[in-house]
């Protein structure tokens, strides 16, 4: 019986890349940024397994960190400490080697970070309709800035304040309601054309 073959997408694929990164993109960390439930770290997971790059979750960084969950932090201390934390954890991911980073929602709008992200990573913005990201972390209550409020308002009002900063993204890409493999194919879609526009 023939063994099946790996998803090229899989966390466990020993599949080469499909391109080698060059130019802008080589030997810098590529940093996933955008709102809740657009899928950063699922994403950013395969896509770090697919270039043979470590991953990095900001988040779980700033819990490892601070000995406690996100949302201890915000209720202990508030929105304030939790992103001068954020800031500090994501300059200290940055000197790491070239990997995937996925941020978080609020991490990119802060124009420290952002200029840090800009001097040594790549941003992608991953961007989906708002409808849908409401429907994704509808089924979630570990978010602290969810608790007791309608979803699809909350994102409204981060998509008008934090827009403007991710606009400044090196790359966008929209993420339509397909799985995360459909995803991170148009993530390589949109680095390779980086690329060749670069080069």
């Amino acid at each position: 019986m023939m063994a099946q073959p790996l998803d090229p997408l899989s966390e466990t694929s020993a599949s080469p890349a499909p391109f080698q990164l060059s130019g802008r993109l080589a030997g810098r960390t590529l940093a996933l940024v955008g709102l809740m439930g657009v899928g950063k770290t699922s994403i950013g997971r395969r896509l770090a397994a697919l270039f043979d790059m470590p991953f990095r979750d900001a988040d779980e960084e700033i819990e490892r960190a601070a000995g406690r969950a996100i949302r201890e932090i915000f209720a202990e201390r508030g929105e304030s400490a939790f992103r001068d934390g954020e800031r500090r954890v994501i300059a200290r991911l940055l000197e790491d080697p070239p990997h995937v980073l996925a941020t978080g929602g609020g991490a990119f709008v802060h124009p420290d970070t952002r200029a840090l992200i800009r001097e040594k990573a790549i941003s992608i913005w991953l961007r989906a309709d708002l409808s849908l990201l409401a429907r994704r972390i509808s089924r979630k209550d570990t978010r602290p800035l969810l608790i007791g409020r309608d979803p699809l308002e909350v994102l409204t009002a981060q998509a008008e304040a934090r827009y403007p900063a991710y606009a400044e993204a090196d790359l966008v890409v929209d993420i339509g309601d397909g799985s995360h493999a459909d995803s991170v194919e148009l993530a390589v879609a949109a680095l390779r054309n980086f690329q060749q526009a670069e080069g």
